[in-house]
């Protein structure tokens, strides 16, 4: 038992480096002021373009075949003939099984392979199945792995499970870039979405993200600037610096321009690269590009 309540203090002495007793009206009136004063001047061509290169194009349907992900790859592929003017998407993201179909097709340089892995979308699974199904995402193509926290462990408070979880996946990813998502909808207060936060970064999470996009609420500005605080806070501390993603939910480009504002507004302009910002989006693809080319497009 002594031990275990060891292992429990080391995530709470973690935890009491950092300021985790937040006031959910407030990180909202905060967020408020951001968006009304500064989005406008970003909603620029350039932003935009930029925000397309940071984009995981993601196909995460039941419906998904080999065909079907195939068309999907091949279309990136064409991106680069037909708009030579513009960056790719930073990302094709895919359920496991389609890793192999997604490196087989893709033709294109600096365009990603990921995989939501690990019990995706509940995490609700045995460890060694999480970890064997990312290991075999990995061996079959894809350079990045998304898992989901074990929610429910954290919100009985069982800090050490959770952590331990994905310090696992991250030794099973080694190089390869693990992204953990915390489902903030379903953490509902800022307090435990600053805590999941710092606990994932701790546990060796590559990037922070917000949501699975299969429960609502999915991304929210609020949840954003959270854990964007979290993510400066720790680099504050540690010199680590970790990427964020808002994924679910990203209906419009004023979302991504929302988005866009709190990373430069609380990270700064050091984050701004598609190697420390992505966006989780199938459909803000087409909507970017009609505004950047100012005709409607339906590319993707």
């Amino acid at each position: 038992m002594e031990n275990n309540e060891s292992t429990q203090s080391k995530y709470d002495a973690a935890l009491a480096k950092y300021n985790t007793n937040l006031n959910d009206a407030e990180i909202a009136a905060e967020v408020a002021k951001i968006i009304a004063e500064k989005v406008p001047a970003n909603n620029t061509p350039e932003v935009k373009k930029f925000l397309f290169n940071c984009i995981d194009l993601t196909t995460l349907n039941s419906t998904d075949s080999d065909e079907s992900v195939m068309k999907f790859t091949q279309k990136v592929n064409q991106f680069d003939e037909e708009f030579p003017d513009l960056k790719n998407v930073a990302a094709i993201c895919v359920y496991p099984n389609f890793a192999e179909v997604v490196k087989d097709t893709l033709e294109v340089e600096d365009v990603k392979i990921a995989c939501v892995s690990a019990g995706f979308p509940s995490s609700q699974t045995f460890i060694e199945v999480k970890v064997a199904e990312t290991a075999m995402a990995i061996m079959e193509g894809a350079d990045e792995i998304d898992i989901v926290i074990s929610i429910g462990k954290f919100l009985s408070g069982d800090y050490e499970t959770m952590c331990d979880e994905i310090q696992e996946l991250k030794a099973t990813c080694k190089e390869h870039h693990l992204k953990v998502i915390l489902e903030t909808g379903a953490l509902k207060t800022a307090a435990n979405i600053k805590k999941a936060s710092i606990l994932s970064m701790y546990a060796g999470a590559d990037f922070i993200k917000t949501s699975t996009g299969k429960q609502q609420p999915a991304a929210t500005p609020e949840a954003a600037y959270v854990m964007c605080q979290a993510i400066k806070e720790y680099h504050a501390l540690t010199g680590n610096k970790i990427g964020f993603k808002p994924a679910g939910g990203i209906n419009c480009v004023n979302d991504a321009l929302i988005y866009y504002t709190i990373v430069k507004e609380v990270l700064g302009e050091e984050w701004l690269n598609n190697e420390l910002f992505r966006l989780g989006t199938s459909r803000l693809a087409n909507l970017l590009l009609s505004e950047i080319k100012g005709e409607e497009m339906k590319f993707f």
